[in-house]
């Protein structure tokens, strides 16, 4: 995985001119304190639960932890219980009782290590802290609630009493989504940030709220033909410039551009658009700021104690232990969360070969070998295979997706064949061979044919998505227009090399996966707090490649061949992939095994135009271009591959066919053929 930046937390950003109305709470700090625990108010929380939490089998924690409202109209107010095994004592503090450290004592529940009261005041829109003092040692400290569904916007740290109450309006999607989310249905992945994809420069440059991109983003991408959006983090983090993947609020929407609710509408109107909704997830690490998660209780509750084991060179934050019963249903729990409350169709697993590995990003010396002497997490592994066993048990039309960079065999294999029970894998060996091949003038491609062709050799391993995400357009890396060959007098073939990264983006066997700001072309790299440039849609070469993403995305869904079988064997058929010398490529891609309803991709990596190029075909016929790069609609030069009537089967064997065409094939271009 590519680092995503100094992931750290420690500096607080301003916060969001949108805010979170807490006009609930009731203020009064001078308020008489009170004990914590009403009598005669029941816990939500039975014995079976804290059996199952002990364990680390209960996978639905979010409303028996945390800050519960009472349903009952006669007795108002809030349940708060905590996990805090190693405390001496955990009190409950807020508005309620002028934020006073000592007065609402929560009570042990047995040796669960759960502290629990009820606390009348507390209603919607409450804030509160818990302040937890260690048993062990003097250590005290003011803690947010590791289950809040709702916390201040940052760099406000104090948790929200809040509600889930929801009306919901995607039945629809949610009867069908186990069909949109198939291996045998397209899939093409819009990535985004919500804090920048669009922002409003009349008002400070703020981010849009969730109920104001909902439909903005919604009719985007049902235009571009995308199928799915994938949000980088959501949940709630203390430090923006982490994009959300220094997570501390693992059951709550970050309230930078709302509340949970407004959120929901945002994954609502999605859905009723007939658009999935995956988020990316971060059960890797997590940040050390004081408020949150590390050394909870005065002990490394929730991460390992050796740093060895517990810290995380890479982004400067602790790793979960694993091993841990109750850190194991806290993850679950989260997951389960954000598929039951949240309607969410999917994961992206982030930063899973950290979790795989105990030396990732480590010299000798810094690690601890397993009890085997191996280097494999043998906690991580079983979490992982408890994690999507668990999603897919309960919601079996979700899909969990892994980014994960090694060699591990069997990513997306089931649980009970020995695999980690992931739906998709990242292809990251695509993305790094494909964009080092394009980064390559024309002229040396020739000498590097193997980076674009490798791929045939484990293609069908996993079951892929081919990702060109936001970690390759960050941190001087450069936008994907800016990486591509053709400056100075030629810009154009920045273009048409961009044309042919996607053009094989697309056509490859996989699911598809697109950063915002990628489809027009982005001159500059990501950046949180600048929108996508738009503006630049002014221009037709920006615009061009935004209508040729728009064509892909409707190729890859109206043609079978494009995706029943991405993940099969018999989807694809090498035609020529061994042309170095002219660095020409041929495939074809089918859904059924006779190839009756076989495409022919050809792709030309030079800026030459070859004329009468030969190509074997399986099928005799008429073979006419249903989409070319060089388009001028695209921004292309407009060369024809065939002219109007395609090009008629002549009975010249080739590349094993008995039967052939001859096509003009047009400069740095990709054109896909289909019989008639």
């Amino acid at each position: 995985m590519a680092a995503k930046s100094d992931r750290t937390s420690k500096t607080k950003t301003p916060a969001s001119p949108v805010r979170v109305d807490a006009s609930a709470a009731k203020i009064g700090r001078g308020a008489e304190p009170s004990m914590a625990w009403v009598p005669g108010v029941s816990s939500p929380i039975t014995d079976l639960d804290l059996h199952l939490f002990n364990e680390g089998t209960h996978q639905r924690l979010y409303g028996k932890l945390g800050s519960t409202l009472s349903k009952d109209p006669a007795r108002p107010g809030t349940h708060f219980a905590v996990w805090a095994p190693n405390a001496k004592a955990v009190n409950v503090m807020g508005p309620f009782n002028g934020w006073n450290k000592h007065s609402h004592v929560l009570k042990p529940r047995g040796s669960s290590g759960i502290w629990e009261g009820f606390v009348p005041e507390a209603t919607k829109g409450t804030l509160y802290k818990y302040f937890v003092e260690s048993q062990h040692n003097k250590y005290m400290s003011d803690r947010a609630d590791p289950f809040a569904f709702m916390h201040e916007v940052s760099p406000a740290t104090s948790s929200v009493v809040w509600d889930l109450d929801y009306e919901w309006n995607d039945s629809a999607w949610m009867k069908t989504r186990a069909a949109k989310n198939s291996h045998t249905a397209p899939m093409s992945i819009y990535e985004l940030h919500i804090g920048s994809w669009m922002r409003l420069a009349q008002e400070g440059n703020r981010s849009l709220t969730y109920r104001e991109i909902a439909h903005k983003l919604a009719d985007y991408c049902v235009d571009m033909g995308f199928t799915h959006v994938e949000f980088l983090p959501v949940m709630e983090h203390p430090f923006f410039k982490s994009w959300g993947y220094q997570t501390l609020g693992y059951f709550a929407p970050t309230s930078r551009f709302g509340t949970p609710q407004d959120f929901m509408y945002l994954v609502d109107h999605l859905h009723q658009k007939g658009l999935g909704v995956l988020l990316d997830w971060v059960p890797s690490h997590f940040p050390s700021d004081e408020h949150g998660l590390a050394y909870f209780d005065g002990t490394h509750l929730f991460e390992h104690a050796d740093p060895r084991q517990g810290y995380h060179p890479d982004w400067k934050s602790c790793i979960f232990n694993y091993g841990r019963n109750e850190i194991r249903a806290f993850l679950i729990s989260s997951a389960m969360f954000w598929m039951d409350k949240y309607h969410i169709d999917g994961f992206r697993v982030d930063a899973v070969a950290s979790m795989l590995y105990l030396d990732y990003s480590r010299k000798d010396g810094e690690w601890i070998p397993n009890p085997h002497g191996g280097k494999e997490n043998i906690d991580a592994i079983n979490f992982l295979r408890s994690l999507n066993t668990a999603a897919y048990t309960n919601y079996p039309d979700t899909q969990m997706i892994a980014e994960e960079s090694t060699a591990w065999a069997m990513v997306s294999a089931p649980v009970h064949v020995g695999g980690l029970g992931f739906g998709f894998k990242w292809d990251m060996g695509w993305m790094h061979d494909t964009l080092q091949y394009m980064e390559r003038p024309p002229i040396y491609r020739k000498y590097h044919h193997g980076e674009i062709t490798f791929r045939g050799l484990y293609m069908f391993s996993e079951n892929y998505v081919l990702p060109l995400s936001h970690d390759e357009v960050v941190h001087m890396k450069g936008s994907l227009l800016a990486k591509m060959p053709g400056a100075g007098t030629d810009p154009w073939q920045k273009f048409a090399n961009l044309r042919l990264l996607y053009a094989n983006q697309w056509t490859q066997p996989g699911k598809k996966l697109l950063f915002m700001g990628g489809e027009i072309a982005q001159w500059e790299e990501f950046h949180e707090e600048k929108q996508c440039e738009w503006h630049l849609l002014a221009h037709d070469s920006h615009k061009g490649v935004q209508s040729l993403v728009r064509a892909l995305n409707r190729l890859y869904a109206n043609e079978p061949a494009m995706h029943a079988m991405d993940c099969k064997p018999d989807g694809f058929r090498w035609v020529d992939g061994s042309n170095a010398e002219h660095s020409v490529l041929c495939y074809l891609r089918q859904s059924k095994t006779d190839s009756s309803d076989a495409l022919l991709i050809v792709f030309n990596f030079t800026p030459e135009v070859r004329h009468d190029y030969r190509i074997g075909v399986p099928t005799p016929g008429t073979w006419k271009p249903i989409l070319n790069t060089d388009e001028k609609t695209f921004g292309g030069s407009g060369v024809s591959a065939t002219g109007t009537g395609g090009a008629i089967t002549t009975d010249v064997a080739m590349h094993g066919q008995k039967q052939s065409i001859a096509v003009s094939l047009p400069p740095l271009a990709a054109v896909v053929f289909k019989r008639t």
